[in-house]
């Protein structure tokens, strides 16, 4: 992928030729342009324009696989997988490399989000000269702010004069630059932004996917949330740039505690059009994509590869497409069956396919057992876990070309069309799986049970090379035809930024952390939630309706008193592999305590031999390093810009 350096393409905003918000009233279209100068947001086709390319940026993020893995990969959710590279093995932190300025995939936002800054600065500095209505100017108060605050949690203090003033659009190039230090930047940037947004933001959005006060309210109160946090500094985590843990408007870390409850629970009783989705399934289900509860998105479609900004048949793995489900998807077109009860011809019974459930394998990335084990314990009441994971893989070898209606599969019984090939178990059995020597019959060392069709790993069992695939994220077309469609195209569904859904955790840890609860408290908040994931429509593991309510006993089971690490626990049920880990555990300083082991088999077919592997969590790793292509880039002395320890 081609690094951008911020002090050569300040200038640049990444300016899309398309982008489609696919089911809107309104369609955002432009011309390419290379390069903004301050004339061309003096219009309102300008400010428009402009405004086009914030939503159009988020894809070179959001779907972004190398990214999404540095947000996941050596958390307490996922390791590396069996095909890992180095982009991969080294964010893992357990001795498979270091993490450096040069392989740190946090790249990906560097560039991408200061060409976005400056765009908005350039919106925000015209505003005054162009007739166009509050609420637009709004929408780039808004993603300045987005991409400020995700600067500011990456990497720590980071410029806020991009070479023309403070917060000023930049029109030249420049080859220096000064970070200013953390609370400069959500004290002068991100709050005052946010607060300007949520002020002229309309309730409703201009077009589906557009910015809201119900999303700016969410990240406002997200932002307190962790600068709260970084002021207390519970576990002495250092900063840079240095920096007092001190506040420049006077208040101290309660005053943010509660400032994030007070905002995420005013936006909670005023929703506007939006709302929890009724069961977990509906929210992650692609035929349901775009729904209420989704507040933010990077958007594709599968109608047009103009506005898709990408082929429709085919991808190589690279932004602006949305490959991030490819990651922790394993090679189940290995599995096979046989067309006779003798074994004496085995083909591939699950074949890959655009499918929800399935999608195209690079098995870069892999849950960890604890994940499976422990963090989705209760996989019968609790629905999140099966609509989380695929857990079952079917066969659909007809679509593949292979004409046999029946085959033969563990322990030499008959399978049909849509029926369980390989299924990962809820619970270790109580009698021993029976696994073969190396891959046996199934060719992945899957073993047997007595009386069963499928071949079985049970959850304590899964390895690097064959584990549960992440079923949110997988593919979705409906104009491929009944056959495998197109699974070697990367995914035209949106890929979830935001959810109405957090606003109730930002509540409930800002109450945690001594906010006055002045409306629900934090176990009222976290089981409004865990009510939600009691609800079943739906079945996965069974492919069929499961109506099912067990909300009370969810309810029930919550801790009369809840903690961090129980809101965590709540957190990973509900966003796992979504790209929010990474950024849960530093916030809470958490990543260390909860990461720092973790327990997975080895990456050969038949490995069923659990192993715990240590990290090396260094204090310093809570920042990511500045890329070093930037580094290299400036002029003058860089000795005192990179990030300590790298």
């Amino acid at each position: 992928m081609k690094n951008i350096n911020l002090k050569t393409s300040i200038v640049s905003s990444l300016m899309l030729a398309l982008l489609l918000v696919s089911c809107s009233d309104e369609i955002l279209e432009e011309t390419p342009r290379a390069t903004y100068e301050p004339s061309f947001f003096r219009t309102e086709a300008g400010v428009r324009g402009g405004l086009t390319s914030m939503y159009a940026h988020l894809r070179y993020i959001y779907g972004q696989a190398y990214y999404y893995n540095t947000t996941e990969t050596g958390t307490d959710e996922v390791t590396y997988a069996q095909s890992a590279d180095q982009n991969f093995l080294v964010m893992d932190v357990s001795g498979q490399g270091n993490i450096t300025p040069q392989d740190s995939r946090a790249d990906v936002i560097w560039a991408t989000s200061f060409s976005n800054i400056n765009t908005a600065s350039g919106i925000i500095e015209s505003s005054a000269e162009v007739d166009v209505s509050e609420s637009l100017i709004a929408e780039a108060r808004f993603f300045r702010a987005f991409d400020y605050f995700l600067l500011v949690q990456t990497f720590g203090g980071v410029p806020l004069d991009l070479g023309a003033g403070e917060l000023a659009f930049n029109p030249n190039p420049t080859r220096t630059s000064t970070r200013n230090t953390v609370p400069e930047v959500y004290t002068r940037a991100i709050f005052p932004d946010l607060v300007s947004a949520i002020d002229n933001l309309p309730e409703n959005p201009r077009m589906i996917g557009g910015a809201t006060k119900t999303l700016a309210r969410l990240y406002l109160a997200k932002a307190y949330l962790t600068y709260g946090w970084w002021l207390q500094n519970p576990n002495n985590i250092p900063t840079y740039p240095e920096a007092s843990r001190t506040d420049p408007d006077g208040h101290d870390a309660q005053w943010y505690f509660q400032q994030a409850y007070d905002v995420a629970t005013t936006a909670i009783n005023n929703p506007g059009p939006f709302g929890l989705q009724p069961t977990y399934y509906d929210v992650n289900n692609a035929e349901n994509d775009r729904n209420s509860e989704i507040l933010l998105y990077a958007d594709h479609t599968e109608t047009s590869e103009f506005y898709n900004a990408a082929s429709l048949t085919y991808s190589n793995g690279g932004a602006p497409d949305n490959f991030a489900g490819w990651m922790m998807t394993w090679n189940y077109t290995v599995l096979r069956s046989a067309t006779d009860p003798n074994w004496d011809n085995p083909v591939s019974s699950v074949q890959r396919s655009d499918a929800q459930p399935l999608g195209r394998p690079w098995t870069r990335m892999a849950p960890t057992i604890g994940a499976i084990t422990e963090t989705f314990e209760n996989k019968d009441q609790d629905s999140r876990y099966d609509g989380t994971f695929t857990t079952v893989y079917r066969g659909n070898w007809q679509k593949g070309g292979v004409e046999q209606t029946t085959l033969y599969n563990a322990n030499g019984l008959p399978v049909a069309p849509g029926d369980a090939i390989l299924t990962f178990l809820d619970e270790q059995p109580d009698g021993a799986i029976d696994y073969p020597e190396g891959q046996g019959r199934s060719n992945i060392g899957a073993g047997v049970l007595p009386g069963r069709s499928d071949f079985v790993i049970g959850p304590q069992d899964i390895s690097r090379v064959v584990y549960p695939g992440l079923w949110k994220l997988g593919p979705y077309r409906t104009n491929t035809g009944d056959g495998l469609g197109q699974p070697n195209a990367a995914s035209t569904r949106p890929f979830n930024i935001a959810k109405f859904s957090e606003l109730y955790f930002v509540a409930a840890e800002a109450a945690v952390k001594g906010a006055n609860a002045t409306g629900m408290s934090a176990r009222e908040l976290i089981n409004v939630i865990r009510a939600r994931a009691g609800v079943w429509r739906w079945d996965n593991n069974s492919d069929e309706p499961r109506i099912a309510d067990f909300s009370d006993e969810l309810v029930s089971e919550t801790p009369a008193e809840i903690d961090i690490n129980y809101i965590l626990a709540e957190r990973s049920r509900e966003y796992f592999g979504e790209g929010y880990r990474w950024y849960d555990l530093i916030r809470t300083q958490k990543w260390e305590e909860l990461a720092s082991t973790y327990r997975i088999a080895g990456s050969n077919y038949g490995d069923h031999t659990a192993q715990t592997i240590t990290r090396n969590i260094e204090p310093y790793l809570y920042l990511r390093p500045i890329p070093q292509s930037q580094i290299q880039s400036m002029e003058g002395d860089t000795g005192g810009y990179q990030n300590p320890g790298y």
